[in-house]
């Protein structure tokens, strides 16, 4: 098994933390194989990042990403540049509120409001913990539990609660609103 992920956005999202929590959690945690690459323009903040996961069972021979199966677009500049490049069947996740989309029929699209819940919980920047929640309920490769107990390792105790609040309302919100589950 090889599975790919890209998560892509702005500076300042959280984006490539969420992709090494994404490749923490399977390896620390499921027993996996995993690669991860990050990109991001020169800007401190609000240039265009990326990050870039490989997972498999097995070690991973070559680690960039050739066809992703999911990915994560939290930017308008991210969908143009990264979503004709998921595969036929594959899974895209965008934020409703900062991507303008059209629909492809051939992926499965879920639109989480990821920046509009992270606010309602008082604080934007958990934006990112919300979209891993949102793969954890609709991506088998990587465990919700792996998921979580990677993001509880990656933040500040004093964030733990917040962040886990995040988590399981990105979970929730496509468990309701599309059924999926892992």
């Amino acid at each position: 098994m090889r599975a790919e992920l890209r998560i892509a956005g702005f500076g300042g999202q959280g984006v490539i933390s969420a992709g090494r929590i994404a490749g923490q959690a399977a390896v620390l945690y499921d027993g996996k194989q995993a690669t991860f690459t990050q990109s991001y323009g020169p800007e401190a903040r609000g240039g265009a990042c990326a990050a870039e996961v490989v997972i498999s069972d097995t070690p991973v021979a070559y680690p960039l990403l050739t066809i992703p199966d999911v990915a994560i677009l939290m930017s308008q500049e991210a969908y143009e540049k990264y979503a004709h490049e998921v595969k036929p069947g594959g899974l895209l996740i965008v934020d409703p509120d900062l991507v303008r989309h059209e629909a492809r029929a051939d992926v499965r699209l879920l639109r989480v409001p990821a920046t509009r819940i992270a606010e309602s919980l008082g604080r934007k920047i958990v934006a990112n913990v919300v979209m891993l929640g949102a793969l954890a309920a609709a991506w088998p490769v990587v465990s919700k539990e792996a998921l979580l107990q990677a993001v509880l390792a990656s933040v500040p105790a004093h964030t733990r609660d917040l962040n886990q609040r995040a988590f399981e309302a990105g979970y929730n919100y496509v468990k309701e609103r599309y059924g999926a589950g892992n």
